[in-house]
């Protein structure tokens, strides 16, 4: 059994910048997970673990990677707090293959969620936490949401990314792909011909949430089928993103 006992081991900074560096992550390929529940559900789907720190008494037995090369290193209360990007570690923190994936070449009809420019990352694990609970198909990213692979994100999807596809792409690639599988593209936003959600037939659709302060960008929007609306309260103007998405993902499923 390896132990640490200093914060300035090599392994710590490796841990500490995956917790802090986009960069980072996408130079090595991994990302970095906190908590006993996140290294449980990475164990059952197979993600590929790669290093797991824990403090004497954790919750983390009785893992037993099968892979020889995943290493399980104990570390002091102080090397954990260093190393942890949560105020209150619990215990374990451990780096895995990092998620998101290049585009497929093609799409299957189904239902398909699209975030333009979330740039929380609470809202963006929420988010694909929720379409995981309504079964949708997989989540595309376009550029300008927040890391897929940052901790924070991580941590609100409650090990979604182990289990999930998640794609990162242009809006060119997106459209591209839609238009060859004969999928419409709507926008969560007020236009002309903006219609209620109930009205419209989302079982074999994609639908776009835009950031939470600009909503969806003019691109986007530009290349939309149309737009939806939610109804709502006249007092009320608008809902958080991972609320707006939840009430959508609920009626693709419907």
């Amino acid at each position: 059994m390896e132990k640490i006992t200093s914060r300035q081991n090599p392994i710590c900074t490796h841990f500490r910048k995956l917790a802090s560096s986009k960069a980072y992550r996408e130079e090595t390929g991994e990302m970095l997970c906190d908590s006993p529940k996140l290294l449980r559900e990475a164990e059952l789907w197979g993600q590929g673990i790669r290093t797991v720190l824990y403090t004497e008494g954790a919750d983390i037995f009785p893992f037993q990677s099968e892979d020889p090369h995943v290493r399980m290193i104990q570390v002091t209360g102080s090397v954990m707090e260093s190393v942890s990007p949560m105020k209150t570690p619990q215990g374990v923190v451990f780096s895995c293959t990092s998620m998101g994936h290049s585009p497929p070449e093609e799409l299957e009809p189904g239902r398909y969620l699209v975030l333009d420019g979330v740039q929380d990352p609470g809202n963006v694990g929420t988010i694909l936490r929720t379409a995981d609970a309504f079964d949708c198909g997989p989540v595309f990213l376009l550029p300008g949401c927040a890391d897929v692979n940052s901790p924070k994100t991580i941590r609100a999807a409650m090990g979604v990314h182990f289990r999930s596809v998640i794609y990162q792409c242009t809006l060119e690639e997106l459209t591209a792909l839609l238009k060859k599988a004969g999928l419409p593209l709507y926008a969560a936003a007020l236009g002309e011909n903006t219609m209620d959600v109930r009205a419209l037939d989302l079982s074999s659709a994609a639908v776009v949430i835009g950031s939470e302060g600009r909503g969806v960008s003019p691109a986007v929007l530009e290349a939309c089928t149309g737009t939806l609306k939610i109804p709502m309260s006249k007092r009320c103007e608008s809902l958080n993103a991972a609320v707006a998405a939840a009430v959508i993902l609920w009626e693709m499923a419907r």
